[in-house]
């Protein structure tokens, strides 16, 4: 059984970092490597990370708890075929824990195979329908198959979680945008600013917003806080492979910033 987890957020979508290794030998084990390991990857040390965690499964290449962190490592790196295979071996070996569904979801999210992640997103929701991660990352492939109304409704059920993130709560907004009803999606933006003062994704969001409906003037002094707090909201590319926004708040943004520079 994994007894601790450790998330991270990489990409806008969450990693699981297992704690405790799995083995049943788990009291004999070296775990000053595993730990080390361990520390590693919640720094950010991903090459250092890679190395070790390989080195303790050279010795304890049945640790499903290892195969899954290295899972995660190598996805950090860019080797995201490598951290299915790992993930798989994991799920092998400890099918009853649902971390490595997950890793492996978004792993094979960054192939864009969406049936693949979606299945395994499900299979974790079948067994804990309250996962915010499953929620929220099951909703962005629904979103990347063009199925705005199922990626809202994840969406939702993810931001009324006791553990929702308010990115959860800002991408509900946004498939509502992309669905068309204006009205209820600057209504849930403007709370979310009200509450998160310094949140840029719903800044921007505002923005785009905005400018849509033709107030220009309040579109501009939102965008002068989105592009403070981050400027990567100017990419269309990463708007939407990486945040994942919807095309049309994303259209909108751009044709926005592209009037704003002249």
């Amino acid at each position: 059984m994994i007894l601790g987890r450790f998330v991270k957020v990489l990409l806008l979508l969450s990693i699981i970092f297992v704690v405790v290794p799995l083995s049943t030998q788990a009291k004999v084990l070296p775990k000053v490597l595993f730990e080390k390991a361990l520390q590693e990857s919640k720094e950010g040390d991903f090459i250092r990370a890679e190395k070790d965690w390989s080195s303790y499964l050279n010795d304890y290449p049945d640790d499903a708890a290892a195969l899954s962190n290295r899972g995660n490592i190598r996805l950090a790196l860019g080797d995201p075929k490598g951290a299915i295979k790992d993930q798989t071996k994991s799920i092998e070996i400890s099918p009853e824990d649902l971390d490595p569904y997950l890793n492996r979801g978004i792993a094979e999210e960054a192939l864009q195979r969406w049936e693949d992640a979606s299945k395994d997103y499900n299979y974790v929701l079948n067994n804990n329908p309250k996962d915010v991660s499953a929620l929220y990352n099951l909703g962005n492939v629904m979103g990347s198959m063009d199925n705005w109304i199922e990626a809202k409704k994840l969406f939702a059920q993810a931001a009324s979680s006791n553990n929702a993130i308010a990115m959860a709560s800002s991408s509900e907004a946004l498939a509502i945008y992309q669905l068309g009803d204006l009205e209820l999606a600057e209504k849930k933006i403007r709370i979310l600013i009200r509450k998160y003062p310094l949140f840029a994704d719903a800044r921007a969001a505002l923005s785009a917003l905005l400018w849509s409906k033709g107030f220009s003037g309040e579109a501009e002094s939102n965008w002068a806080a989105a592009a403070g707090l981050d400027i990567r909201y100017r990419e269309k590319d990463w708007l939407l492979n990486i945040r994942r926004w919807p095309p049309k708040p994303t259209n909108d943004l751009i044709a926005f910033l592209a009037l704003d520079d002249r």
